[in-house]
């Protein structure tokens, strides 16, 4: 069995990629390729919008160069909140049918128990026959207190959602008796912790480099609160004063140019809102109608946002730094993406202290202490909007700007000649589980089938085929067939959209085309009672979200 790594000389200079990527495809095991690394990183609550490939003013350098040698999707979907996501990430399933429909209290339906199910397999414990090792940086929020009793050797993060970024005591260690990296008083983040650790996971390999590994780096940023370093808001504390009007007509054109979207698409109006636990809605507001210290304060909480995604990027920069080092970016499959769309909770203004309907606003000598480990704050829905440009709505919904997600897909001696393509051919979070299994050479065991496809051969093929994707969150609902989209709100009727020409999902269809609704609707209904979806449940056991009558 060959090594999977391949020391080179250093006269070997500027070829040395080019000589890994011919090596790691000529030599086998047994006659096979090599079997890849697999790494999948995930941002938590990024905007589809937000990165600099995608058409974002936020510098991410290592991001984009990822797209550069990479492919960049344009209709990759999510299930458009943090724990339904994770868990079709993690077991190829739709979450429903694992437990996780909603988030992780349960309330007592099949669908919506709060937790991963035992009949489950795990991405990790799938690709160990074909012996991979598993590891998992960040945060798992599958409802379970150990990941690594789901097949991850090693664990460092959280195990439900971020709420401090500064406060090394908020992320854990497993199994049992693991030590933490500890870090000098005042000098600890998060997600450099989280990189670190990862980091630590990939050295244990180099004991064992015939086998190929699993890396499931799960980053909070930008979850809020807003936490970022100093000196990272200090980069942007001047460049979001001319607001999200201004903020998402620049990254429209910059998309159009880029090939993200289509030329001829049009901004979205501004999205509704809904406030925390209560009744009331807007919608968001023209940036230019806000008092001046509102506008000041709001531009220092995206700008803490921002920071928070540059810090993202510079730690995906040291892992890619280690790969190439390593001799093993070119056959590591990466796959990057966004647990669902940016977060709008819970109106215009953002909130303080804790998620609720509470806000302060910040002036003068208060602005520079925003962002520290004693603030918590939220960007709020016009940012969330704007972060999804150009998309409608957020996080929560099954509208585009909640489920469609950035997704890069990186991997040279797989794709050798995809590079820097964009493909706007849908695909679903449930995939990565089917795909993994698949380039790996693994074979899968679970009780439940898998839904999804493999993504690699779908990115080859120059014909695609029409595929059906189904949605459901708090009621919103969604599926996707072809060129049509049937989506409703909460216990709305649904809207039709056809695709065919724009994805804004403006000019609703669906009194001229009733037979279509009638035919998508009954589709989605059989697919939501085999997946346990239905019925949906009146009362989600949530302050924010009020109990249907």
């Amino acid at each position: 069995m060959m090594p999977r790594h391949f020391p080179l000389p250093p006269y070997f200079g500027s070829l040395k990629n080019l000589v890994i990527t011919v090596l790691v495809c000529l030599f086998s095991y047994n006659g096979k390729a090599a079997p890849p690394n697999i790494l999948f990183i995930v941002a938590d609550d990024l905007g589809y919008s937000d990165l600099g490939c995608y058409g974002g003013e936020i510098d991410t350098p290592h991001l984009d160069a990822l797209a550069k040698g990479g492919i960049r999707l344009t209709q990759f979907y999510t299930m458009g909140r943090c724990c339904p996501s994770r868990a079709s990430i993690l077991t190829g399933q739709y979450p429903h049918r694992i437990g996780l429909g909603h988030m992780t209290q349960d309330i007592k339906q099949p669908g919506y128990r709060g937790q991963v199910s035992d009949q489950a397999q795990t991405i990790a414990q799938a690709l160990k026959p074909a012996g991979y090792r598993s590891f998992i940086a960040g945060k798992w929020h599958l409802g379970t207190p150990d990941p690594t009793q789901h097949g991850f050797e090693e664990f460092y993060g959280t195990l439900t959602s971020a709420k401090r970024f500064f406060d090394p005591n908020h992320l854990i260690r497993l199994p049992q008796g693991r030590k933490k990296i500890e870090y000098p008083e005042g000098d600890f983040y998060a997600t450099d912790a989280v990189t670190d650790h990862a980091l630590s996971f990939l050295k244990q390999t180099d004991a064992t480099p015939d086998q190929p590994w699993f890396l499931y780096l799960a980053y909070n940023a930008p979850h809020f609160p807003l936490h970022a370093r100093p000196e990272d808001i200090a980069k942007y504390k001047d460049r979001f004063h001319d607001g999200w009007d201004t903020l998402r007509t620049k990254r429209l054109d910059r998309m159009k140019k880029l090939g993200i979207i289509a030329k001829e698409t049009c901004l979205t109006p501004r999205s509704p809102y809904w406030n925390y636990g209560e009744s009331k809605t807007g919608t968001n507001p023209a940036w230019d109608s806000l008092p001046k210290n509102r506008r000041i304060d709001l531009a220092r909480r995206m700008a803490i946002y921002a920071a928070m995604v540059d810090r993202m990027d510079q730690q995906i920069g040291r892992i890619i730094a280690n790969l190439k080092a390593r001799g093993e970016l070119d056959n590591t499959l990466i796959v990057f993406l966004s647990d669902n769309g940016a977060c709008a909770e819970w109106d215009p203004r953002g909130f303080d202290i804790k998620s609720s309907n509470q806000n302060i606003q910040h002036n003068k000598n208060g602005l520079d202490k925003m962002g520290g480990p004693d603030t918590f704050h939220s960007a709020g829905s016009g940012w969330a909007n704007a972060s999804n440009t150009p998309w409608r709505l957020y996080k929560h919904f099954s509208h585009e700007g909640g489920i469609n997600s950035p997704c890069i897909v990186h991997w040279p001696a797989g794709l050798a000649d995809h590079a820097g393509k964009i493909d706007h051919q849908p695909a679903h979070i449930i995939d990565l589980m089917q795909t993994a299994i698949i380039v790996s050479g693994s074979k899968y065991s679970g009780t439940l089938d898998l839904p999804g496809t493999d993504l690699i051969a779908q990115l080859k093929n120059n014909n695609p085929q029409n595929r059906t994707l189904y949605f459901e969150h708090e009621g919103n609902r969604a599926i996707r067939s072809g060129d049509w989209k049937l989506v409703s709100l909460r216990d709305q009727p649904w809207e039709l959209y056809d695709f065919k020409t724009t994805r804004t999902e403006l000019k609703n269809l669906a009194n001229e085309y009733p037979a279509i609704v009638k035919n998508l609707s009954k589709q989605w209904k059989t697919w939501a009672k085999k997946n346990q979806v239905s019925p949906l449940p009146r009362d989600y056991q949530v302050d924010y979200l009020r109990a249907l009558k």
